[in-house]
């Protein structure tokens, strides 16, 4: 369970040579930035390359689950039981956010871990989505067998489902990406630089 950072470093990884602290490990920030250009891929991409968007799906499902499996396993911050938070919580904290008030977390803070969860969902629905509308419109894909027997009205349906869950993810992505610059400036830190670099503050 993630706490403040006032409560957390002891079993952080110091940098000998500056006062900084060793949160996300190579692993979390090759996802990061993958899956990053994978979702971008895809969404740009859409039906004028079809090729280059269905890999670039596979690619984000496959990413989304190995971040699974490394949020059960993997290192202290990575771990979903250290940012994985309930309503109140994330309530308590977005309150403090208003009010200029919230504690700084090394990990993902309470509104961080919500977002990613949502963003896991979103992503994955989106995939799913997309394997169904690729069987049932080019009959190809590992659902193509599932989706064969299926009426042609529903390619149109999950088209439109699919483009939705996509926009809804950018969505996200949008308040995601507020959401990190909001707490860089409350916390006068560069969190992007820190999921490129691995290190925050201590």
């Amino acid at each position: 369970m993630s706490n403040p950072v006032s409560m957390s470093l002891q079993d952080a990884h110091p940098d000998p040579l500056a006062t900084r602290i060793r949160v996300w490990d190579p692993l979390v920030r090759a996802f990061h930035w993958s899956l990053v250009a994978a979702f971008a891929t895809a969404y740009l991409t859409e039906e004028e390359i079809l090729d280059l968007h269905v890999w670039a799906g596979y690619l984000v499902l496959a990413l989304i689950g190995i971040r699974v499996i490394w949020g059960l396993i993997g290192t202290r911050y990575a771990r979903f039981s250290d940012f994985v938070r309930g309503p109140r919580t994330i309530l308590g904290y977005l309150q403090g956010i208003l009010q200029g008030k919230a504690p700084r977390y090394l990990g993902h803070n309470p509104a961080g871990g919500a977002m990613i969860l949502l963003l896991l969902l979103s992503l994955t629905a989106t995939g799913l989505s997309g394997l169904a509308l690729y069987g049932a419109e080019e009959f190809a894909g590992p659902l193509a067998g599932l989706m064969r027997g299926f009426p042609e009205a529903w390619g149109e349906g999950l088209e439109e489902v699919h483009e939705a869950l996509a926009n809804f993810t950018l969505g996200l992505i949008a308040i995601h990406l507020l959401g990190v610059i909001v707490s860089s400036l409350i916390h006068r830190e560069n969190l992007i630089a820190a999921m490129i670099s691995g290190y925050k503050k201590g």
